[in-house]
């Protein structure tokens, strides 16, 4: 099933949904017709007759459960319909030469209602610390880079994977157990545990001034694996979810997954949505949208803003961290031979830059849709017809040029 639908995808699943929803009570009323015909049967006949109406019930019974899919994948029906006959007033109203540029501005044009431009505001306006969740190359070191900078107090990463120059752009940062040792992350945890009752103990007997100077900024990284292997973590967390942020201990926990089983919560979602603020990178951002919230246009929105935008909690936020830790988005030009560097457009999403990374490796072949959908995961299961939309965007950025037309259309990289 298709996780995030494309508008030139709506009509496909509508259509779908529609047939599945209607075949499921058809498949009800005849199986109660077969049902009510057999009574009036001869004896040996009622058995073949209660077999059809059984075998009839369930067929209904899978559409009905086909439906059900169909529904949580366009989300919003009404939403989706709407969408739906935009994309088919397009391509009746203008030329098909015009058509790629439209349908893709239809996401491009919407903001959502409740955007933030600033995390860290809504992090300190709510007091709670930070549950950070996304997969490899979703950002989750440049955001918490960026975190750090902000938040301030002395740096100090639990994290039993790390190589000698991970962490090394947080200044004066203490990186706790590298080569796999769980034990010193352990008796550090344990002494993070002292540490915060001695600040009880100092606030209480001379107030806020008592513990000024002594913030601290803890980063857990991979969460999931510290509560397998550490004895403390559990503890660790809850007291400093609980009453860190009072006393100027700020954490931020990372994981690949946003339960609270992965964050030594179980059985304690209360204190995971309550003393954190969920970040959601990436597919997890996309996922939020479509399964939580029901709303596949925020889903389509966090999907063409690539790294730039998230999820915090609820809200969608578009942040550019291209000069955070990343680096900027200069490339070599590769088909030219010389030094010369191109600037892409920092705009680009993760889509558009896979096409650009092999134009540049490429140089004067042309692209096919079908050649993108072999060379490249992400595109394997997408439709033709969505890919060529996107060669059409490039060229319109100035991003290399299409050939052909129609189903032959493909792109080549030009300066």
């Amino acid at each position: 099933m298709t996780s995030s639908l494309h508008p030139s995808q709506l009509h496909q699943h509508l259509q779908m949904y529609a047939r599945a929803k209607w075949s499921s009570w058809g498949g009800l009323i005849v199986s109660l017709s077969l049902l009510s015909l057999g009574v009036s049967q001869k004896p040996s006949v009622k058995p073949w007759v209660l077999a059809a109406s059984v075998g009839t019930l369930e067929l209904g019974r899978r559409h009905r459960q086909t439906a059900k899919l169909l529904s949580e994948s366009l989300g919003d029906i009404d939403r989706a319909s709407r969408l739906n006959f935009q994309a088919w007033a397009k391509a009746n109203t203008q030329p098909t030469a015009q058509l790629a540029l439209t349908v893709g501005a239809i996401d491009a044009t919407w903001q959502p209602e409740n955007l933030i431009t600033d995390p860290v505001e809504y992090i300190q306006k709510k007091q709670k610390h930070v549950a950070l969740v996304g997969g490899t190359g979703d950002g989750k070191s440049t955001f918490t880079q960026f975190l750090s900078s902000k938040i301030g107090g002395r740096v100090i990463v639990y994290d039993s994977d790390a190589k000698p120059d991970d962490w090394s752009w947080i200044d004066r940062a203490d990186v706790i157990g590298r080569k796999g040792n769980f034990k010193a992350i352990d008796s550090a945890m344990g002494k993070d545990l002292e540490i915060l009752e001695d600040l009880v103990q100092l606030r209480g007997e001379g107030g806020d001034n008592a513990i000024a100077g002594r913030e601290r900024f803890l980063i857990a990284e991979e969460f999931p694996i510290l509560v397998d292997e550490c004895d403390n973590s559990t503890h660790w967390i809850k007291r400093h979810a609980k009453r860190g942020r009072r006393y100027k201990q700020f954490i931020c926990a990372l994981a690949q997954n946003d339960t609270a089983e992965n964050f030594g919560l179980q059985g304690d979602k209360d204190t995971l949505y309550s003393c954190f603020v969920l970040v959601r990178l990436g597919q997890f951002g996309r996922d939020h949208a479509r399964t939580k919230l029901k709303d596949p246009q925020l889903e389509q929105w966090l999907k063409a803003g690539g790294k730039r935008r998230f999820m915090v909690d609820d809200c969608p936020c578009e942040l550019d961290l291209s000069n955070w830790g990343a680096g900027s988005m200069v490339q070599p030009e590769t088909s030219g031979g010389g030094n010369e560097e191109v600037q892409l457009p920092q705009e680009l999403n993760e889509y558009e830059q896979i096409i650009v990374t092999w134009g540049q490796e490429h140089p004067g072949e042309i692209l096919k849709a079908r050649v993108l959908q072999q060379a490249s995961q992400q595109f394997k299961k997408d439709d033709p017809e969505n890919i060529r939309i996107i060669f059409a965007s490039l060229a319109d950025k100035g991003l290399g040029e299409v050939v052909d037309s129609g189903d032959r259309l493909g792109w080549r990289w030009s300066k």
